[in-house]
């Protein structure tokens, strides 16, 4: 290895990686390498690694792991990584098997795609590295209880990759318990290293990686710079009236639609890159349009979907084209390839529409400006309706154009979502009680409740809370205590505890097989009505319905020349305050905003002009007809819920707008507002009871069924929620509101 500059940290590295790296033909290690080996040979500390994609991150966590594994004087020990797909865990089998074969430490993936054969010669002699989901990581705690000490006996280190993926969800709060119980049952805590984007909170990504525990934990933010970016927001009008399609027809892509698709076929052709629609129908929709366009022009298809209906095979197909040196790939994809699989570099980035989120968009562009002295390239499409005599307020404020502007101009300052990290999940403890028992064959309350709460992921839950969620699992015949104290499943526990969808603490939506004679081209959810003989597009092609069977949730197509979109439920981003208040900045600034063509400059002027039009500087309390009202907040998702849930008790209905709540309510109420707000205002700040005292359809998370009302409203309320900020709102403005009552 020549290096151009010293590198202590390579010194430290096993001689045998010394030459793989060598091989290689690697210059220099990278800045994360540089610091995190010395910091992980320690073995004594929790570690983040967190930089960009394709910054070196496995290789920064495993060049010391496998050193110190290598040192092992009875045997290489064991290695546990975690990822939330299990395509990066096929990816990361690929990438660690080349350096590991040479240090003679295995290499086992453990999924549900692999041999069962694998998986017993793992568990007979557990050493390696094991490359494993949180649910197959469950499902071993849960089957093999009692062998938990002796399978984890050697285990070295936990490496938990896309680590911001698991902050916040479900899947983060089982993960968090798994390894809880690990710990306990091996008598230790073992080192965790976690890989990550970079996050706004960095510290919060520790607590979140050891709960109680994150100041102990060493952040690792890589140093190297980012490269030059190249950025263009285009706009388009939507007409106000459209024709639809008649008959079978697949339903023409509408005029904006029609023109990123030429644009699109006209930048991106040549090269590699990634397009985000959004959802998974405009992945479809999208797809199915460029290749028609190629077949059209008479040229190769360069065009590709992914999305996680689609099968592995096909989204295999799709990755292993973008890798391909040989020929030019443009996947039309959603958040499946916002993680890190391997898929080579790609030149640019499509954005279409807004983003979920300013870290999302963060670690779609990540993906581009990864070879030395290319620029990142981002396109963003913003579309926008015509307005007419009818158009909503919204429209005329141009809100797509500004959510995007605004979180791009937040990207380029380097900010992002903090990761949420306070919600209770209780739908998830009411699975980890039950795999609780599972794992130990019954276990006592007490302990329960140290393990999974008070020295657990779940702390924030008291002691009464978990009496009450015991109470009303024993009532539902989930759980039962015998005559000694111990926990035992109930008999409707025992079923679903023992049932292989148990082992995901998320829920799934309940999909259809989509099968072509004989191959499984992946599986779609059904919200309309199908019947025989209708069309539907999928896998960027066209089938029609030849037979449905409902008992085994399959249908059966054949290809066709027309169809239509399948409707897929597709839920959107929470968007934080921060960016609804940059979008407020950008309506009252007369800046001009440098990445924007005219379409989107003259949107933007457009938007500035209704925004002064209405007063909305000063003004809170806008008309939208004799019994609807706007309440602009410029607030986040979670403030505005809580201040729609709060005037709900008033007979008013609320209803998310963006930055504002519409109101709709007699005119008797909605000209009352103000008055009501002065009285929210004088009261005590809210329980979560009297916020939701109101609001039905709580239950979003797998096992919310399960729980009592009042803690699904406390657990909702942690999740969902903002309740500071949108009480804070109602205190500064209701005096305001109320000298100002203009409509």
């Amino acid at each position: 290895m020549t290096q151009e500059k010293p590198s202590s940290s390579f010194e430290l590295l096993d001689a045998q990686i010394q030459r793989w790296i060598w091989g290689e033909g690697w210059t220099e290690l990278r800045d994360a390498q540089e610091r995190a080996i010395p910091a992980i040979l320690s073995e004594k500390q929790d570690v983040i690694i967190a930089a960009a994609t394709a910054a070196g991150k496995t290789e920064a966590a495993f060049f010391p792991i496998l050193t110190t594994m290598l040192r092992g004087e009875a045997g290489h020990g064991l290695t546990v990584y975690i990822s939330p797909l299990k395509a990066l865990i096929n990816d990361q089998f690929g990438r660690l098997t080349g350096l590991c074969e040479t240090l003679e430490i295995p290499v086992v993936p453990w999924h549900g795609d692999v041999p069962s054969s694998v998986k017993s010669r793992f568990s007979k002699n557990a050493e390696g590295v094991l490359l494993i989901t949180p649910e197959s990581l469950e499902a071993i705690l849960c089957n093999k209880g009692s062998k938990v000490p002796q399978l984890f006996a050697k285990l070295r280190y936990f490496v938990v990759d896309e680590l911001h993926a698991f902050i916040g969800s479900e899947r983060g709060k089982q993960l968090q318990s798994l390894l809880q119980r690990i710990d306990i049952a091996v008598g230790r805590k073992v080192p965790r290293i976690g890989l990550s984007a970079t996050l706004g909170d960095m510290r919060m990504a520790a607590n979140f990686l050891r709960p109680s525990g994150g100041e102990a934990v060493e952040i690792i933010e890589s140093a190297s710079e980012g490269g030059e970016l190249r950025l263009l927001i285009k706009g388009y009008i939507e007409p106000s009236s459209l024709n639809g399609a008649a008959g079978d027809e697949a339903p023409p892509p509408s005029p904006s639609e029609a023109s990123i698709v030429q644009q699109l076929f006209k930048t991106l052709r040549g090269s590699n890159n990634l397009v985000f629609p959004n959802s998974r129908a405009k992945v479809e929709s999208y797809t199915y349009a460029l290749r028609k366009l190629c077949e059209r022009e008479q040229v190769q298809n360069e065009f590709w979907p992914h999305h996680g209906s689609l099968s592995r095979e096909i989204r295999e197909e799709t990755e292993n084209a973008l890798k391909a040196r040989d020929r030019s790939t443009t996947a039309i994809c959603t958040n499946t390839l916002e993680l890190g699989i391997d898929i080579g570099a790609v030149k640019s980035i499509a954005q279409i529409g807004p983003p979920p989120s300013v870290a999302s968009l963060r670690q779609r562009l990540g993906r581009s400006g990864r070879r030395k002295g290319e620029p990142a390239i981002l396109r963003g499409y913003a579309v926008e309706s015509e307005i007419n005599a009818r158009s909503h307020l919204m429209t005329q404020l141009r809100e797509n154009l500004f959510e995007m502007t605004a979180m791009v101009s937040l990207l380029l300052e380097n900010w992002f979502e903090p990761p949420r990290t306070n919600g209770m999940h209780l739908s998830t403890l009411v699975q980890q009680i039950l795999s609780l028992i599972s794992q130990y064959g019954g276990v006592s309350a007490g302990r329960a409740y140290m393990e999974l709460c008070s020295n657990g992921p779940f702390n924030n839950v008291s002691k009464s809370d978990f009496i009450e969620l015991l109470r009303h699992l024993g009532d539902q015949n989930l759980i039962q205590q015998d005559s000694s104290g111990v926990l035992l499943h109930g008999e409707k526990g025992e079923i679903l505890a023992n049932h292989y969808t148990f082992y995901a603490a998320f829920s799934t939506e309940e999909e259809f097989r989509v099968i072509s004679g004989s191959q499984t081209l992946g599986s779609v959810p059904i919200s309309t009505a199908l019947s025989v003989g209708d069309f539907i597009l999928f896998a960027a092609r066209t089938w029609r319905v030849d037979a449905i069977e409902e008992d085994i949730k399959t249908i059966y197509v054949v290809h066709h020349v027309t169809g239509m979109a399948p409707s897929f439920n597709t839920p959107g981003g929470r968007v934080h305050d921060e960016v609804r208040q940059r979008m407020q900045k950008l309506y009252a600034s007369e800046e001009t905003v440098g990445y924007l063509d005219e379409t989107a400059r003259a949107l933007l002027n457009q938007g500035r002009q209704t925004y002064c039009r209405l007063d909305l500087h000063s003004r809170t309390i806008v008309s939208s007809g004799g019994s609807t009202v706007l309440l602009f907040t410029w607030l986040g998702d979670g403030a505005n819920e809580v201040i729609g849930a709060m005037l709900r008790r008033y007979g008013l209905t609320p209803a998310p707008c963006g930055p504002a709540v519409e109101l709709h309510g007699t005119v008797e109420n909605i000209e009352a507002l103000p008055r009501y707000l002065i009285e929210l205002a004088r009261e005590e700040s809210p329980s979560v009871e009297s916020i939701l005292s109101h609001t039905f359809n709580l239950a979003q998370e797998k096992w919310d069924w399960a729980l009592p009302e009042s803690l699904l409203k406390k657990s909702f309320a942690s999740l969902r929620l903002d309740i500071d900020s949108g009480y804070s709102w109602i205190r500064r403005h209701a005096e305001k509101i109320l000298n100002r009552h203009r409509y």
